[in-house]
């Protein structure tokens, strides 16, 4: 069986279509899922309206763990091309860093909250909802990561915005739930 090679995209030497046609794919998958995650909102309908305060930090739990996540996939992508990376070690290193990140981001966006709103089952929903988005965000973003160096496709063109999708679903999905289970 003859070994396959990665094909990296290179904007200093590849042609626009050949760049074009090695993103275009993980865009498209990422186009696709951002649309679901509007329809994933609408099912948390129910504590946006009794709060409309809620619907105010949906974009920082998205954004704060997807640039965890973007973070570590991009040092893992460019620590595979220089062939250094070891899977295992960055799990076990970065699952630490999500949960350390989590602890501190997510108590001091709770006490943010609080202080600016004065509401309490807000600032904790804000507290765990950012705890465990940031937490599972390294390992999401390493799990896609690998898999597409698995498969020998380019982890730095392709992975960002899967796993960036990917995080978004999921922290949509912890502050929905966490936020329903808490304030209703």
């Amino acid at each position: 069986m003859k070994n396959k090679q990665t094909i990296y995209v290179d904007d200093d030497s590849e042609s626009i279509k050949t760049i074009f046609l090695l993103r275009a794919p993980s865009l498209m998958v990422g186009l696709f899922l951002g649309i679901a995650i509007s329809f994933i909102i609408s099912n948390f309908e129910k504590v946006l309206a009794a709060n409309v305060h809620v619907a105010f930090f949906i974009p920082f739990i998205v954004y704060i763990s997807a640039a965890i996540g973007t973070q570590t996939g991009s040092i893992y992508a460019r620590d595979l091309k220089s062939g250094h990376a070891k899977f295992y070690t960055y799990l076990h290193k970065e699952f630490l860093l999500g949960i350390i990140f989590g602890i501190i981001f997510g108590i001091f966006s709770g006490l943010i909250v609080l202080w600016w709103l004065q509401d309490i089952l807000l600032a904790m929903s804000i507290t765990l909802s950012t705890f465990i988005a940031i937490s599972t965000a390294p390992m999401i973003a390493l799990l896609v990561t690998q898999s597409f160096q698995s498969n020998h496709k380019d982890p730095a063109a392709s992975s960002g915005p899967i796993a960036t999708v990917i995080q978004d679903m999921i922290s949509v999905i912890i502050y929905g739930i966490v936020t329903s289970l808490i304030m209703l």
